[in-house]
């Protein structure tokens, strides 16, 4: 079962969002709350993944990533906003989040951006415009030089390949005929080498890099 956490200032994203997400198998909503709550509600119910606002009124949504983000036993957490060039998607990509959300997200796929980031994928909506993507490339493109590739093993570079494409743990397991186990190992030792707090970065570097062929996800 995936315990999720939905946090957003409108009460009606969240009960949305919730009885969308109560309704899919595998998922239980284990709180749905306002901003000032997300620490509190966070260490009670030990959620897997957090649904996070950027914007809110009575807490910055960025903020509290860097508290959950902090905490011993970290959630996953995906940021939700209205705008698909919303001016602080960069700042959350670089401080960690696996992805970002639009809130009129189709309900058909919210509960596969949930289990693909319980199972350590990364979600980036599909209406995320070329020129976010283009953007943060651009600004990120002096901080990691080439020669920062030559740190990773050649196995290591097989799986940032896979993790850029978007797959999960168990995915890239079962392409490279790997324990899952090994997999996580491999992904913590990529985003320590890369100097990078999250697989959206490091997704990132990879294309920053030339390591997608031309046409990959």
């Amino acid at each position: 079962m995936i315990r999720v956490l939905v946090v957003d200032d409108e009460a009606l994203i969240r009960t949305g969002f919730e009885h969308i997400l109560d309704a899919a198998d595998g998922i239980e909503v284990v709180g749905a709350v306002s901003g000032g709550q997300a620490l509190r509600t966070a260490r009670e119910t030990r959620p897997d993944v957090v649904l996070l606002d950027i914007r809110m009124p009575d807490v910055d949504g960025l903020t509290v990533l860097g508290d959950l983000r902090r905490l011993p036993e970290p959630p996953v957490v995906a940021m939700l906003t209205t705008f698909d060039m919303d001016e602080y998607v960069e700042t959350a990509l670089r401080s960690g989040a696996a992805g970002f959300l639009l809130k009129d997200t189709d309900p058909e796929e919210l509960p596969l951006a949930v289990r693909s980031l319980a199972s350590g994928g990364t979600v980036l909506s599909a209406k995320v415009t070329r020129t976010v993507v283009e953007g943060y490339l651009s600004a990120g493109a002096q901080e990691h030089p080439p020669d920062v590739l030559r740190r990773l093993s050649d196995r290591e570079r097989d799986v940032l390949v896979l993790v850029a494409e978007g797959l999960s743990n168990a995915d890239i397991a079962t392409r490279l005929h790997l324990s899952t186990g090994t997999v996580k190992d491999h992904v913590s030792a990529i985003l320590t080498k890369l100097e990078v707090s999250g697989r959206v970065q490091a997704a990132l570097f990879a294309q920053r890099a030339g390591l997608l062929t031309r046409g990959s996800p």
